[in-house]
């Protein structure tokens, strides 16, 4: 069974962590995996950095620039991560846009995350329906999960496609906008959530955009699996550097 599905079966409320392989410096990437595991978390999103991040918020973006300036490609992140197995067990899941694994090529890619023991994608622009027909059997073929985003505007008829696609999570964005903290969760969020939740999909949700603290990530989790945080984990990598991460964990999961 792929880590990913054996980690959704647990019962608690998962915190997922995404950052920019190469970020704050190029050689950071096997370090924050394995900080990140022993701090407590349940799954790590590791960004693939690309020029034009257009779901990303200024903190990724910033971030992605510096990895990029920093030197970091797909084929070194497949480099940093090949013997990542042997001291890690949590899910490990690559985000990144589509144009870098197209120029790669896409079976190629997906050869490389089973080789390094990478358990799912998540690609934003890579639309369900092109998955579907082009791509699915190949990300099968390599033991990969694809993870799809939902909005708030995203219709339920693509909802359930989208949910009849997959066999991981969805990653349920709190909002329409790019990534980044905001100040909380107001009343049509914590509506959609419940919506969404009164669906009653096959695959659960763990919510991502504006997860910054306790509050906000015990507000995502209300009616999910789980939440991700991104640019707050970010800031907290600029700022205190990439050793001590379980100050930044405790904060989120205290009386979770």
């Amino acid at each position: 069974m792929n880590r990913i599905n054996k980690k959704l079966k647990e019962e608690k409320k998962l915190l997922s962590i995404y950052f920019s392989a190469g970020y704050p410096n190029l050689d950071d990437t096997e370090t924050i995996i394995k900080n990140l595991e022993k701090s407590g978390v349940d799954m790590i999103e590791i960004g693939l950095p690309f020029s034009d991040p257009l779901a990303d918020g200024p903190t990724i973006q910033k971030s992605s620039t510096t990895a990029l300036k920093n030197g970091m490609t797909s084929d070194l992140l497949f480099k940093q991560l090949e013997d990542i197995r042997e001291s890690v067990s949590i899910p490990l899941i690559i985000m990144g846009y589509f144009n870098p694994i197209l120029q790669y090529g896409v079976e190629a890619f997906c050869k490389k995350c089973q080789e390094v023991g990478i358990d799912g994608l998540i690609i934003p622009d890579l639309p369900v329906d092109v998955y579907s027909e082009q791509y699915k059997s190949t990300f099968e073929k390599y033991g990969l999960i694809n993870i799809f985003l939902i909005t708030p505007q995203t219709s339920e008829k693509r909802i359930r496609f989208i949910d009849s696609v997959s066999n991981g999570f969805i990653y349920m964005v709190s909002s329409a906008s790019t990534t980044g903290a905001k100040t909380g969760f107001g009343d049509d969020q914590k509506l959609y959530f419940e919506r969404i939740s009164n669906m009653d999909l096959n695959n659960p949700q763990i919510v991502g955009f504006g997860i910054f603290n306790n509050e906000t990530f015990a507000q995502a989790t209300q009616y999910a699996k789980g939440a991700i945080i991104g640019s707050a984990f970010i800031k907290h990598l600029t700022k205190d550097g990439t050793e001590n991460l379980n100050d930044f964990v405790s904060s989120i999961l205290s009386d979770n």
